[in-house]
């Protein structure tokens, strides 16, 4: 791949950071109501020999833990020495949300729906823009990682816009048991990204508020293979399996209020008009059997046991081949 060569230093929240040297600095972005500063911590690794800027960055919403966790373990175990270039690892950007257990800031903003941000804008628009203009300009490459949100988990994947050689080259290398085709979302860091022609891809694994071991495990060892992938380390563990490419994907929403009961696992896979759940209303008097109208495999599934009509139930990821032998989760 193609990458920007570092200049000799690098130049980050008004440090100056030189080859070989591993740095944590730390982002102000403002005060709580008690006066007590809100900063961002950002460590840099860098190498004595030239290579590309990787972002690996978690915490765009606050409660989701497992990305954070990621990254705490590959600092903590001193796993970050790329051979070449340089890598920024960033455990939490919106502090306020893991202050308080949310996915947005106090404003009620999403960070991910804020970029590229204003200094003078609402709390997350200015949370994006103090890492667009400190940290952005430096990325060739980066990896964001999340999770499942509100009762919901989602299978380990990658997302990221497919049919762009940079984004097909990450995914293939991460390697996660699926990657599906995501389209840019208005005031996402990805647009934002894509917008100065850097490549991010998505890690998605696990529900928010939850540490989940294996999608932890799959997240370590996608990062070791994309930084393999770009000559930044020497070796990395091979893949379980070839991921599986969903160029669809869709969630099932349900038709009725009530009590859902699913029937299936995250990554397993589903025949059309298979049987994935019911629901029933709480008296004893309807239950109705829910029927998939795809075959695929799930991604993304709903805990929260009491659902309006509307609510999504199941996300069905449709892949481009049809396994000869289904996939348990």
């Amino acid at each position: 791949m193609p990458h920007a060569t570092p200049p000799a230093d690098l130049l980050i929240n008004g440090l100056t950071i030189r080859p070989g040297e591993r740095v944590l600095t730390r982002l102000v972005i403002s005060k709580l109501p008690s006066g007590t500063v809100i900063d961002v911590p950002v460590h840099v690794f860098r190498s004595t020999e030239p290579g590309p800027t990787v972002l690996l960055m978690a915490g765009m919403h606050g409660d989701e833990v497992n990305g954070i966790e990621t990254i705490r373990r590959l600092i903590r175990r001193d796993q970050l020495r790329p051979l070449c270039g340089t890598i920024i690892a960033i455990p939490i950007l919106n502090i306020y949300g893991f202050l308080n257990f949310s996915r947005e800031v106090p404003d009620g903003k999403d960070v991910n729906r804020s970029f590229p941000g204003h200094p003078r804008g609402s709390l997350a628009s200015r949370v994006a823009h103090r890492f667009m203009r400190e940290v952005m300009p430096l990325v060739d490459y980066g990896i964001d990682f999340h999770t499942g949100g509100a009762a919901r988990s989602n299978y380990s994947q990658v997302r990221c816009q497919l049919g762009i050689p940079e984004n097909d080259a990450l995914a293939a290398a991460f390697a996660a048991p699926f990657t599906l085709h995501s389209a840019l979302r208005p005031g996402s860091l990805r647009e934002a990204a894509w917008k100065q022609q850097k490549s991010i891809i998505v890690y998605e694994t696990g529900e928010s508020l939850r540490l989940e071991e294996a999608g932890i495990e799959r997240a370590l060892e996608g990062t070791f293979r994309v930084l393999k992938h770009l000559g930044m380390l020497a070796e990395a563990p091979a893949a379980a399996r070839p991921t599986i490419v969903c160029m669809r994907h869709t969630w099932l929403r349900a038709r009725f209020a009530g009590l859902f009961r699913s029937h299936v696992q995250n990554g397993q896979y589903l025949e059309k008009g298979q049987t994935y759940g019911s629901v029933a209303d709480p008296y004893g008097e309807m239950a109705v059997r829910l029927e998939s109208p795809v075959a695929g495999y799930v991604i993304g599934l709903n805990h929260m046991p009491v659902v309006n009509q509307g609510d999504a139930l199941l996300h069905i990821g449709v892949p481009e081949v049809r396994p000869e032998t289904p996939a348990a989760g």
